[in-house]
């Protein structure tokens, strides 16, 4: 019975916390982040302004709801990978996936463009975005390095977390950007397809020949 009550206490924090969120989401939606005071989430939400800093420690947090799930993907894409599969194939391959799906993780889904407006007038969640885009590149970096047990000194799992999430930061940005423009996404989808092939098989092959002319004989 007290295992019962238990879950019964965390699933109406769960639901109090989603409700609070959806809340916040949809206001700063309508009305851009700035626009809306954390008082005004709560009477929406039917709560108190306490309640919402229980489940959320600043304002910023309820816009950026998913910020542990975000920073949390890429080590998960890394600890998941196939057999025999490379760093490289397995960030492609999840890139891809997430096309198809349109899934959030990487902001391809259905309204990203209308998010990255409102994190685009507002400077706060600016430099939030920034903050959760280092800690996204620090985390993987650390899971890289426990992958490969580098030295402390080595700069390979830094320099690999910087490449592979910077490629999946500006194809996204390129997405998004034709979402605004009022692009389809039945037009955007295949040309971000041929554009990640293209930057992954850069990740994959190097960048030594880049920019060399056939038969140039440098290197």
């Amino acid at each position: 019975m007290a295992g019962m009550t238990e879950g019964l206490r965390e699933r109406k924090k769960r639901e109090t916390r989603q409700r609070i969120s959806d809340v916040a989401t949809g206001l700063f939606m309508a009305r851009g982040f700035d626009n809306v005071t954390v008082a005004e989430v709560a009477r929406a939400a039917d709560v108190s302004v306490n309640t919402v800093f229980n489940y959320f420690g600043t304002k910023e947090d309820l816009f950026a709801d998913r910020q542990d799930e975000v920073v949390g993907q890429p080590p998960k894409v890394l600890r998941e990978r196939r057999p025999g599969e490379s760093v490289v194939h397995a960030f492609r391959r999840d890139y891809l996936d997430a096309i198809e799906t349109r899934h959030w993780r990487y902001g391809l889904n259905e309204g990203s463009d209308v998010f990255s407006k409102i994190v685009a007038d507002s400077p706060a969640l600016t430099a939030r975005m920034r903050e959760i885009a280092v800690a996204q590149e620090e985390t993987l970096a650390r899971a890289l390095a426990e992958e490969l047990d580098a030295h402390p000194d080595d700069l390979t799992p830094r320099l690999v977390a910087a490449h592979l999430l910077g490629t999946t930061r500006i194809l996204t940005e390129r997405a998004m950007a034709m979402m605004a423009a009022g692009e389809a996404w039945e037009r955007i989808a295949p040309m971000l397809r041929e554009q990640a092939e293209r930057a992954f098989d850069l990740l994959e092959s190097g960048l030594g020949a880049l920019g060399r002319e056939p038969g140039d004989g440098n290197g």
